[in-house]
């Protein structure tokens, strides 16, 4: 874009305003009393969360969303770098329009911005510009992102740093997926799926793990690769997880952290106990130690996240006790590895989990709370027929720490259906590799199949980043019914 987005005064109006990552952008600038308004054509809590501050939503996408008149800015408007307060006489103007990739160019809402001479921007350059406005810290990789950005921003928020947060998940602590601080810090979690990453220049970036996870974008992983050295240039202070290969090698960030001491990583940790209810480990800095982190997450990829946030606030000029104390009391964010409910003595548990390798990694999580005689019962929704058809064989493999799963057909997330591979091609590919495998085709036969199948004691995942967890709520309240009731 050759006009840079203006925070002076000038309206913003989102298309599809109700995204995860939209939202955030939204919240924030409306907290920074700009003017804000957006469409979504399915109206959701988080839009209901913007209505609350004042953000004139939309619930069609259409022409006439544009015709509104928008009143003068408020008096105060809120330089970013600064936080002094900027001349209220900025004149009525013609929105700043902001989408994201979901958006097609034949929207017809786009199609009127376009023919008004809006200027429009990707949402990746909204948050490109809030992180230059600020000291930020920018949480990228292929897996961990939200938990690790969303990790750091409370252990700042703990620590009195009262920090800017945009995340792409929901976190009790903020009530939301985004909070706006009054300090100079700002951490937001950086996306690399549409190559927006490279957009961002923060002082301080975490690359948590890199692998190719969005064959829609991208070929190859060196493409993906490619987009992650760039970000890497445009960081202060690159801080990244040398257990990943990639990282290690390609990357080489300037500060490191590994799970494992032998690799020479400046933050690694000893004397580890993963246990069903959290995880414990003693975190060492550059061969000296910190002291015991106790977290309430659990396995490996948590503990692994959490050395990213010790890595940040250490960076930071915090003491170890203070990160410590913060990171003690993270509960993790919405969706993941979250509990929605427990009846007849069976635990439901929503996580985002899509990708092979997150799926392996969250029902190892699972696998630790469960005792012998127990089961681990795994429901997925693919997420992409592009995603499904490259990753079939990773796929297959991914459900080991599980004894029962339950797989449904593919959420599309507005990919066109090319026909070379559905949900039932990848059940067949799991049965390779698993003994007990069982085919939904629906929403309403995976929830029909559930409430006959459960048994007391298992602890059920819903896992996917599609429509799948609206079923748990309906299978909780349905099983929480006395058979005499249903007769």
């Amino acid at each position: 874009m050759k006009n840079s987005v203006d925070f002076s005064g000038r309206p913003f109006h989102f298309i599809g305003i109700g995204g995860i990552g939209m939202s955030a952008l939204a919240y924030v600038l409306a907290k920074l009393e700009l003017s804000v308004s957006g469409s979504d054509i399915r109206p959701n809590q988080i839009t209901h969360r913007l209505e609350s501050i004042g953000v004139q939503i939309f619930s069609t996408q259409e022409a006439k969303n544009l015709e509104f008149v928008h009143p003068e800015p408020k008096a105060k408007v809120v330089a970013l770098n600064t936080q002094q307060e900027l001349p209220s006489a900025v004149k009525n103007q013609l929105p700043q329009v902001i989408c994201s990739t979901a958006i097609n160019t034949n929207n017809l809402e786009y199609k009127a911005a376009q023919e008004l001479g809006c200027p429009i921007f990707h949402r990746s350059d909204v948050l490109a510009g809030l992180i230059a406005n600020y000291y930020s810290i920018a949480v990228a990789g292929t897996h961990g992102k939200t938990t690790t950005s969303s990790m750091i921003g409370y252990m700042l928020l703990e620590a009195g740093l009262d920090p800017t947060i945009l995340v792409g998940g929901e976190v009790n602590a903020w009530q939301g997926n985004a909070r706006l601080g009054k300090s100079q810090y700002l951490v937001a979690e950086a996306d690399e799926s549409d190559g927006s990453l490279v957009k961002h220049t923060p002082q301080i970036g975490i690359i948590t793990n890199i692998e190719l996870e969005h064959p829609d974008h991208y070929q190859t992983l060196e493409e993906v690769v490619d987009t992650f050295q760039t970000f890497a240039k445009g960081c202060k202070t690159l801080i990244g997880s040398i257990d990943c290969a990639t990282v290690r090698d390609r990357l080489k960030p300037k500060i490191s952290y590994s799970l494992y001491p032998d690799t020479g990583a400046d933050y690694t940790v000893t004397n580890i106990d993963y246990r069903a209810d959290g995880t414990t480990a003693l975190v060492w800095e550059r061969g000296k130690t910190l002291g015991l982190l106790n977290l309430r997450l659990l396995s490996k990829h948590n503990l692994s996240n959490a050395l990213a946030a010790v890595a940040v606030g250490r960076a930071l000029g915090l003491e170890f006790g203070e990160i410590a104390k913060g990171l003690a009391t993270f509960e993790g964010a919405k969706r993941r590895f979250e509990c929605r409910g427990q009846v007849n003595g069976i635990t439901f548990i929503d996580d985002y989990a899509h990708h092979p390798s997150e799926i392996r990694a969250t029902l190892a999580a699972a696998s630790l709370q469960v005792r012998p005689e127990q089961r681990v019962v795994a429901i997925f929704q693919p997420h992409r027929y592009s995603r499904t058809l490259a990753f079939l064989n990773e796929f297959s493999e991914s459900f080991t720490y599980a004894d029962l799963v339950v797989l449904t057909d593919i959420y599309s997330a507005g990919e066109t259906n090319p026909g070379l591979v559905n949900g039932e091609d990848l059940a067949n590919e799991v049965t390779k590799q698993h003994p007990n495998v069982v085919y939904q085709p629906s929403l309403t036969k995976v929830y029909e199949y559930l409430l006959q199948a459960l048994r007391p004691g298992d602890l059920v995942l819903f896992l996917g980043a599609g429509n799948l967890n609206q079923i748990i709520p309906e299978v909780i309240a349905t099983l929480n019914v006395p058979a005499t009731a249903i007769l």
